[in-house]
Order: structure tokens, then C-alpha cells, then sequence
């Protein structure tokens, strides 16, 4: 409910944007105690610890949008901006030692993929188990040099490799050999290019976390390139399911929590009511645009006063589901899957 919706463009803007505000963004150390002004929140009960992360100085704080229990934010002292490399690896899994009770990762580095802040290097984390982490393998496979690292495709509407192992060293050699084999992978047939003019597409959403003694880095495939059809992204949510969500699918999303904009509340409430009345949705202003949606829909139920709150949870949780699907590189069909392992065999 404290979370402005955010429009894919002006987050990509605000990445590059020139700035000499104090602080430089909502991240940085400086926003700590910080009263705020009328276009930055207040964060005078904020508070940040530092950590250390493969010797280099990172800071602690809970997140002031509490998704998840202990939703935390761990970012660099520096105000540096997002970048998956090798040393992201390192500093995942260096986190995960030091709390092995959290999970921990990183929202990619380039716009419509990544997250709502690309101008400061951070990671998200948090006591929660996410249903991802329950997702299991589905197709295994083996890195040459590699085959102490067990690796494998999950079960995910995403495009998800995993990786374990009780040495983390061995899990950052990989992970970097995996990442920069996609960062310059391409494959027509499949509508996956590394860069058009210049431009760079592929990138990596990576999420550590301890599994019983075993090291654990899920590396989720991303691609941020647009077409005249799709200028939002071609592997981002379809605009048919912007009235639900239209912001970037970050980290939390692709682990499959929803974070859904503030607005849905009211809209449903008002929406329910209009269905059991037998209202015409197509004339209401305010939720006009979910009447397609509900079309496909309601006659698939008997709805009533009572459960017409449980049926619009369930039906949103679908439209959720298409949402990390439009944002899988590889469908969850079989020619999706055989152009994922294609890109797997390369390895």
C-alpha cells in the first residue's frame, strides 16, 4: 500500500538520470534519520547496520515495504549502479554463510527486467521461503569441468537453471561461465538476441540460499529487448495484463510472490460488488478496464456476496502465473523447452 506503480520508462529514465539531490537515491546511507521533502519519503525510523560482503562494505536495513517477513535490503556503501558480474556471485553467497536462515538476491542490471532502483548496487533477502525454492529440477544436466556442481532446468514459469554444491567457489566459477555464455547468446529461431545495435539484452536475475549444507544459486534468464509490436518488452507482461500489472517483474516476483499495485484494493472491492449486483463493469470509470478479464471468467462460477472476494484472489493469482510466463525467455511449451536445452547444450 506504500508503493507508488511505477511506469517500466520512468524507471529505465531514472537509471541514467543526472542528479545532486541529498540523498542521491532512496538507498543510499544518507537517507538514514533523513525528515524528507515533499518528492522523498521520510525515513526518520530508519536504521542501517554494516555488513561485511567478500570485504567490501555493504549495509543492512529492513525494507520500509515489508513484502515478506524480515524483508531486508542489503546495499553498497558506494552510490554505484546495478551490475551482475562475477563479484555479485561472491557477495551472494558470501551473505548466506553469514545468515544461512535468508535467502538473498539480485534484480538484473538492465531496464523492463530489472528492478524499480538500477542506479544503486543492492540485493534483496528476507526469512521467507518462496515457492520457487520449492520448485524442483526437471531436466538435469551436466557442465563439463563442472560435474561437481549438481545443475539442472526447474519447474518454473521462468526460465530457471539452478545450482548446488558444498563449495561456494565452485558454484561463482559456474554461475560467471554460465552468465557470460548468455550474456553473448543467440538464437534467432528462438527471438533471443544478445544486442541490437549496441545494445545489450541478456542478463541474469541471480537468487542464493542455503539448503541444508548445500549452496544454492538459482540463475533466472532474462532478456530486455522491444519490438514496434511489444515496446514494453517482448518478454514482459502482455499489455492485456496491465490492468493487474504492468511494472517490471523483479526479484520477488520471479521468486512467485505478487507485488501488486496499491490501487487493486479499492478496484476489487468495487469490482465485487458491481458482479454480484449485475452491474455493467463496461460503464463503471474506475474498473472499466478489468471488464475482458472478468468476462472470461464469471460464468465459470456460482458467485455470491461471499466468495466473490476468494474468486477474484484465485482469478488474479492466474493472471500472475501468465505474468512470469510473458516473462520466461523459454515457454513452458515443448518447442520452448527444446530451444532452452539448445542453449544448455552450448554449455
Amino acid at each position: 500500500m506504500s508503493k507508488p506503480e511505477k511506469d517500466p520508462r520512468d524507471i529505465a529514465k531514472a537509471a541514467t538520470a543526472k542528479k545532486n539531490e541529498y540523498p542521491k537515491c532512496l538507498l543510499c546511507e544518507e537517507n538514514e534519520g533523513y525528515a524528507g521533502h515533499i518528492s522523498h519519503p521520510a525515513r526518520q525510523n530508519h536504521r542501517i547496520i554494516l555488513v561485511k560482503l567478500a570485504d567490501r562494505d555493504y549495509y543492512f536495513q529492513y525494507s520500509p515495504y515489508v513484502y515478506y517477513n524480515e524483508h531486508c535490503i542489503v546495499f553498497n556503501k558506494e552510490h554505484t549502479p546495478m551490475k551482475i558480474d562475477k563479484a555479485v556471485f561472491v557477495k551472494l553467497l558470501d551473505f548466506v554463510k553469514q545468515f544461512p536462515h535468508y535467502i538473498v538476491g539480485s534484480n538484473a542490471d538492465l531496464p523492463i527486467v530489472g528492478g524499480s532502483i538500477l542506479s544503486h548496487d543492492h540485493f534483496q533477502g528476507g526469512s521467507y521461503t518462496f515457492a520457487m525454492a520449492k520448485a524442483p529440477y526437471e531436466y538435469m544436466f551436466q557442465v563439463k569441468g563442472y560435474e561437481d556442481v549438481t545443475s539442472g532446468i526447474v519447474k518454473w514459469p521462468m526460465s530457471v537453471i539452478r545450482l548446488q554444491s558444498k563449495k561456494p567457489e565452485r558454484i561463482v566459477e559456474l554461475s560467471d561461465y554460465i552468465l557470460n555464455a548468455w550474456r553473448n547468446y543467440t538464437d534467432e529461431d528462438a527471438f533471443i538476441f544478445s544486442e541490437t545495435d549496441g545494445e545489450p539484452h541478456n542478463t541474469i536475475t541471480p537468487i542464493a540460499r542455503m539448503n541444508g549444507d548445500l549452496y544454492e544459486m538459482d540463475l533466472v534468464l532474462r532478456n530486455n529487448i522491444t519490438t514496434e509490436e511489444k515496446p514494453w518488452g517482448v518478454y514482459h507482461p502482455e499489455e492485456k495484463l496491465h490492468h493487474i500489472k504492468k511494472e517490471n517483474i523483479g526479484l520477488i516476483e520471479v521468486m512467485g510472490l505478487a507485488v501488486l499495485p496499491a490501487r487493486l484494493k479499492k478496484e476489487m472491492l468495487t469490482l465485487g460488488e458491481a458482479i454480484v449486483e449485475g452491474k455493467d463493469i463496461r460503464t463503471m470509470e474506475e474498473i472499466e478496464k478489468h471488464a475482458d478479464w472478468v468476462d472470461e471468467w464469471r460464468n465459470h462460477y456460482n458467485i455470491t456476496k461471499e466468495n466473490v472476494n476468494q474468486i477474484l484472489k484465485d482469478e488474479i493469482a492466474k493472471v500472475f502465473v501468465k505474468v512470469l510466463e510473458c516473462a520466461g525467455v523459454y515457454k513452458r511449451t515443448e518447442e520452448g523447452q527444446n530451444a532452452f536445452r539448445k542453449f544448455i547444450s552450448t554449455l
